[in-house]
């Protein structure tokens, strides 16, 4: 009986998954050409710099298969080297789980009659983006806000095509002047204090 209930379960769970529509980023093809300006191993500075994204639908697909495609979502994404040891940036097959683009660069809907005009946008980078290796990427939603295809900026490896991202480190030139400066006075203050006691106390004898 406990077995039986078990099994129900577990297809009731499975069911459940279903309809939402857990998309797996392995089921989506290349139907999306993606360029973006930075060379690789180029540096950019967080808060600063742009990036220019391109996009467009793979001509290599036949005519129509782009014809659900209602919007696309393009993405700045963690390189495997900027992943490891951490799980906030981990990839996972479950797109809904995944942690490799956790930044939006821009969301356009899809106009199927332009499929073969390359779209561009200029994104100036955002000052919280953090230290690290990235590439861009770009997925096609469906009606439903489904992944239903994407396009990268890299290979299936994540390995070419990569730049970095200098992120602002929170701390500036005026500040650590300023830092400065107070250290420098409590040393000299205490200093003062101290041969001011010094002089007290041989006042003090004296009398």
């Amino acid at each position: 009986m406990v077995s039986r209930l078990l099994i129900a379960s577990l297809l009731l769970f499975c069911l459940v998954e279903n309809c939402y529509g857990t998309v797996l980023f392995s089921s989506l093809k290349r139907t999306l050409v993606v360029t973006a300006s930075p060379k690789a191993g180029e540096v950019l500075k967080a808060g600063e710099e742009q990036i220019t994204v391109n996009w467009g639908f793979n001509q290599s697909f036949p005519a129509g298969t782009d014809t659900a495609y209602k919007s696309v979502k393009v993405k700045l994404c963690y390189a495997p080297i900027s992943q490891i040891d951490r799980s906030w940036r981990k990839t996972n097959d479950d797109l809904s789980k995944d942690k490799t683009c956790p930044n939006l660069i821009v969301s356009k809907p899809y106009d199927t009659s332009k499929n073969n005009v390359e779209q561009s946008f200029d994104w100036t980078i955002t000052r919280d983006v953090p230290t690290a290796t990235y590439f861009v990427r770009a997925y096609a939603y469906n009606s439903a806000g489904e992944e239903v295809g994407y396009g990268q900026t890299t290979d299936a490896k994540k390995t070419t095509n990569l730049f970095e991202i200098q992120g602002i480190s929170g701390r500036h030139a005026s500040l650590d002047i300023a830092a400065g400066c107070f250290s420098a006075f409590s040393v000299a203050s205490l200093v003062g204090f101290f041969f001011l006691e010094k002089r007290k106390a041989k006042m003090s004898v004296q009398e």
